[in-house]
């Protein structure tokens, strides 16, 4: 028989179509989906819950979506330089070198690292993915995995590991894990690998998760190889679509716009990383304004520092308002909807609003800090905007994770984070020492 979990008294945020808030609203959990939402008094005489959870003083909202990111652990270490520079001097050593065991502890600390910030559900290409779905399984995160896949010459991640991946890795953890292919840069792919990659992906009907025009050097770098920049090659090369999600796309022009646009393609905007590697600021406004779905993504922790999305909702928010002197750009209530609901609709996934029959997946923010002062309701209504503006990952209290409790008051349930953090400390150090 399903029991009952009730999220009580709490300011639920749904971020439905209508973007409706219930003040002493509740929540009905049944296994791993929502049952039901509506005030607390009409949940009472509905409902006897087996789990009852107060909200009291919390907002409820739909856990964060974290649409690009690299499970990585190499925060501080190679700060100052360019993407070209940084990729070749850390990222491509370091994951030349890491073992699976590493990559393990890794992504066991960054998934902790964002639970406790808000993230439900991360979009992660990276290595020994095998290894890092294990973590996803342990710690009770929903995962999308995929390799970064490379010509073979390049060391890292090969079509076959990914294929292998999804064989072995999709669907696992009831449906918690599931698997997407990739390629990690399109200078260092071959026309033939990316072609091949995407062939298997509508095989195994599946999505695709690409890095595409991040930054100036890699639009040289890619038109030298293929005389084409990467936009512009993985549309000829029909990896856009509905089921792509095209990573970062700073630079892009009219025509590149265009193709993002009519082919369906979702776009993962990381704009913390992008500043931190001086790579640019993308043109969000105008892909929104195409009618693109575009989602958040912090990107990596080796770029970006901080794994929390509230962060970078307020980046996504300041950014555009900065470069075009236009304060009205990027509302706090369109910002909150790229973190939750476009992330959910990018990867095809049943989450990302707080509605009977969606995913049981939601965090519980603190909102009795003096940063959250003034709360005001009714004509004035402010809580969009302490969410996106004042709000930090350390207010979030409670993490629900298809329907289970996977941190409560801010304590995580199915790891020993002291352990988590000295195994990634030291995997880390092991790392660093064989490369340099």
């Amino acid at each position: 028989m399903s029991e009952l979990t009730i999220l009580k008294n709490g300011m639920v945020v749904t971020l439905d179509e209508s973007h409706r808030v219930i003040e002493d609203g509740s929540i009905v959990i049944e296994d791993d989906k929502i049952l039901d939402v509506g005030k607390t008094a009409d949940i009472e005489k509905k409902y006897k819950g087996d789990t009852i959870i107060s909200a009291k003083k919390k907002a409820v909202l739909p856990g964060l979506v974290d649409l690009h990111y690299h499970s990585s652990i190499g925060r501080g270490i190679c700060d100052d330089l360019p993407l070209d520079e940084w990729l070749n001097k850390f990222i491509w050593p370091k994951l030349r070198e890491m073992n699976p065991e590493e990559a393990y502890a890794g992504a066991l600390c960054s998934y902790a690292d964002s639970i406790k910030s808000g993230t439900t559900c991360v979009n992660d290409m990276y290595h020994h993915m095998t290894k890092v779905a294990e973590a996803a399984e342990k710690i009770g995160i929903r995962a999308v995995l995929s390799s970064e896949v490379a010509d073979e010459s390049e060391g890292l991640e090969t079509i076959e590991d990914n294929e292998r991946l999804f064989n072995e890795k999709n669907g696992a953890a009831d449906g918690r894990i599931s698997v997407h292919f990739a390629i990690e840069w399109v200078p260092i792919a071959s026309a033939e690998i990316i072609s091949k990659t995407t062939e298997l992906a509508k095989k195994y009907k599946t999505g695709i998760h690409i890095h595409l025009n991040e930054s100036l050097g890699e639009l040289e770098l890619s038109k030298k190889r293929h005389g084409k920049r990467p936009v512009e090659l993985a549309y000829d090369l029909g990896v856009l679509g509905p089921d792509c999600v095209a990573v970062h796309c700073v630079w892009l022009t009219d025509a590149e716009i265009r193709m993002l646009q009519q082919t369906g393609t979702s776009v993962s905007h990381n704009p913390s990383s992008n500043a931190k590697l001086g790579s640019g600021v993308a043109r969000i406004p105008d892909l929104i304004a195409a009618g693109v779905n575009v989602g958040l993504g912090h990107d990596s922790a080796s770029c970006n520092n901080s794994r929390d999305m509230f962060e970078v909702m307020k980046w996504a928010s300041l950014v555009h308002r900065a470069v075009r002197v236009d304060a009205s750009l990027m509302p706090a209530k369109r910002i909150l909807e790229m973190a939750t609901r476009n992330g959910g609709k990018a990867l095809h996934l049943n989450i990302g609003s707080i509605e009977p029959g969606k995913k049981a997946d939601l965090i519980l923010v603190n909102l009795a800090g003096t940063h959250f002062t003034p709360l005001i309701l009714g004509r004035d209504f402010n809580l969009f905007s302490h969410l996106v503006y004042s709000a930090h990952g350390e207010d979030v209290d409670t993490s629900i994770i298809d329907g289970k409790i996977v941190m409560e008051n801010r304590v995580l349930r199915n790891i020993d984070e002291n352990e988590v953090v000295e195994n990634a400390t030291r995997a880390m150090e092991n790392v660093l020492a064989r490369i340099r």
